[in-house]
Order: C-alpha cells, then sequence, then structure tokens
C-alpha cells in the first residue's frame, strides 16, 4: 500500500502573498512613499526657499511630462521605447504657431491640425517599429533628429511669441478656488483612460504579454504589429497636446522648444517601476515617479542649484531605476535559494510493508 503524496501548496506567484503585501510591497508604492518623504521634506523645509514649493507650480511645471509619460509607460512595457517625443512636442508647437499667426486659424482649429500632425509623426515611427521590423531604438533616434529639422523648417525664425492673452492664461489659471492648475483636467482624464487600458481591457494584457515574448503573444492571438502602431500613434498625439499646452503657457515657441523632455519622461517611466525590458508597469506608479522628479528638481531650483546639478540627479535616477529593475529580481532568487529547504522524506511517497514482505527489499 502507498501513501498518497501530501497536496503541494500554490506557488504561483498571484497567490504566494495576501493582496495586502501584493499591493504595498512593490516598487510602485516604493516610490510613491518616497514622493510623499520628499514633498514633506520640501513642505516642512520652506524657510530655506526663496518661495513656497506650491502644488500648483509642481503639476503646472511638470504637466508636459506627465502626459507624455502616460504613452510612453505602454510602450515600454511592450518593450519598445520613443525617444522622438521631445521632437513631436515642438513640431505641434511650431504648427500651431504658425497657424495662428501666420495663417489666421482659431487656436483651437490649429491646435486640432497639430495633434493630427502629431498622430501621423507617430505613425510613422510605428511603422517603421511594426511593420518594416527595425529597432525602436534607432528609428526615435532618427526622428528625434528629422522632426527637430522640420521644426527649423516650419518656424524658419528663432522664435515665434504673441498669442491670444486668453489662451495663455487658460494655460495657466487655477481651478476656480483651488490650488490646482486647469491643465488637470485633460491629465486626469488621459490617466484614467491609460490605467484602464492597461490594466483592465485585453488589449493592455496584450500589451503585457508583448512585453514577455511578442512570439508567444503573436501565436496566443495577439496582433503584434497593430498594437504597437497604435501605442506609437497615441504617443504622437499625446505629445503633439502637450507641445500646444507647452507654447501657450510659455506663449512662444523657438527651435529647441523640448529640448530634453525625453530624458525626463524616460527617467519618470523608469523609476515608476516599469521594467526597460518590457512586461512590467503600472500608470500609478509612473504618475509617481513624475511628480518624484519635479519636487526633487523643484526644490533643488529653489535651493539655487543649476540646471547641471539637476540633470546630474535625474540621469542618476534613470541608471539606478535600470540597475534595480534587473538587480533586485537577481537578489530574491538568492534569498530564495538560501531558505531551509524541506526535508526529502516529506516530499516523497512512502510506503508500508505489506504482511510477510522483507522490509529490507
Amino acid at each position: 500500500m502507498t501513501r498518497p503524496p501530501a497536496q503541494q501548496s500554490r506557488t504561483y506567484p498571484a497567490h504566494a502573498h495576501g493582496l495586502a503585501r501584493r499591493v504595498l510591497l512593490t516598487r510602485e508604492m516604493a516610490v510613491v512613499l518616497g514622493l510623499l518623504v520628499v514633498y514633506a521634506w520640501s513642505w516642512f523645509n520652506v524657510a530655506y526657499f526663496d518661495q513656497p514649493l506650491t502644488m500648483f507650480n509642481l503639476l503646472r511645471d511638470n504637466a508636459t511630462i506627465l502626459m507624455i509619460a502616460l504613452p510612453m509607460t505602454l510602450i515600454i512595457v511592450t518593450g519598445e521605447i520613443d525617444l522622438s517625443v521631445s521632437s513631436t512636442l515642438a513640431v505641434s508647437a511650431a504648427v500651431t504657431g504658425v497657424l495662428v499667426k501666420d495663417g489666421g486659424l482659431s487656436v483651437p482649429a490649429a491646435a486640432v491640425i497639430a495633434i493630427l500632425v502629431g498622430c501621423l509623426l507617430g505613425a510613422l515611427n510605428g511603422a517603421l517599429v511594426a511593420y518594416a521590423g527595425l529597432p525602436s531604438l534607432a528609428v526615435t533616434i532618427g526622428t528625434l533628429a528629422l522632426y527637430r529639422g522640420l521644426v527649423e523648417g516650419i518656424i524658419k525664425t528663432k522664435q515665434v511669441s504673441d498669442f491670444p492673452a486668453k489662451w495663455q492664461d487658460l494655460a495657466t489659471t487655477h481651478i476656480g478656488d483651488s490650488p490646482l492648475p486647469v491643465v488637470v483636467i485633460p491629465i486626469v482624464v488621459m490617466a484614467i483612460a491609460f490605467a484602464l487600458l492597461l490594466h483592465f481591457t485585453s488589449f493592455g494584457r496584450g500589451i503585457v504579454e508583448i512585453g514577455l515574448n511578442d512570439e508567444a503573444a503573436h501565436f496566443s492571438g495577439v496582433n503584434v504589429p497593430r498594437t504597437k502602431l497604435i501605442l506609437f500613434t497615441l504617443s504622437g498625439a499625446v505629445s503633439a497636446f502637450a507641445g500646444v499646452y507647452a507654447l501657450m503657457r510659455s506663449n512662444s515657441v523657438a527651435i529647441d522648444t523640448g529640448t530634453g523632455v525625453e530624458l525626463q519622461v524616460i527617467a519618470a517611466v523608469l523609476l515608476g517601476g516599469v521594467s526597460i525590458f518590457g512586461g512590467r508597469g503600472a500608470i500609478h506608479g509612473v504618475i509617481a515617479g513624475v511628480l518624484l522628479i519635479g519636487v526633487l528638481s523643484s526644490s533643488l531650483r529653489l535651493l539655487g542649484q543649476g540646471s547641471e546639478t539637476i540633470t546630474i540627479i535625474i540621469g542618476l535616477l534613470l541608471v539606478a531605476s535600470v540597475v534595480s529593475s534587473n538587480f533586485l529580481p537577481r537578489l530574491r532568487e538568492l534569498g530564495a535559494s538560501l531558505r531551509p529547504r524541506q526535508k526529502a522524506t516529506a516530499a516523497q511517497p512512502t510506503t508500508t510493508p505489506t504482511s510477510g514482505e522483507n522490509p529490507e527489499r
């Protein structure tokens, strides 16, 4: 007679720990906690600043980064990247400025055309990556320079300025009597839309599957090229909308508009818990990552630090995010291997000798 083996415990990661631990003990929640700590520090040390770090200034100054980081999250989750977002932002700002100043169009009509142009620029990136099979890093580096050249060809001067004052006021005003700028409204709408798209739809599950293994995703029914094309098109559209906002806020557009935005966006996305290798990421972590970098940058600026110090810190955060995404899983594997293993006799079935049988056999 053979005793039945003991039922093995469920070891699938989704059931290995309780819900509270799976939600709270994550990289995203660590970034949220870091954001709260840094913001609290800046609030209690306001005496060292020339002016207080308010929520209005924080959200207004980082609105473009917040918007562009949302579609960038989905792109990086698939294992791709888009470095041309800053140039797309500049193209849309230039198109809007020229259509308003030289073409006589209203700001809403010019903004719609600029967003359509942004969709075309993003679709070009997506087509080259998804259907031509080119690496996104090489493609978007090329279009980064190409689109920046388009900006120089569109404005033809160093700066276009003096737009209608009511639109500039709209970009910098409060929501009623609240401490929040008006730009928070489209940011919240886009954040909810991208969160639902990534976390609660079959399209979002396909995005994660592509990041884990695009070949396996293809055989499981995911249209990989179409998904990537849609994501790059969304990135172009949102970057164009951010360009219109940047134009209205600064009341001008120049050849160097948006320069360096892609570095801040990618650093914030990776800091927010998105894996550079794809297959993992969450919208709430990315939003916290953007605001954390924004609080650090604003605090350093108010303390009198130059832009080079801020750039160095952003670069260090970017490197730390990439290293931690590769180092922490190995550290967990090492910790699991050092745990005491169960005795082999507990896992193997035991036999009971029958009457008359020699137990030595």
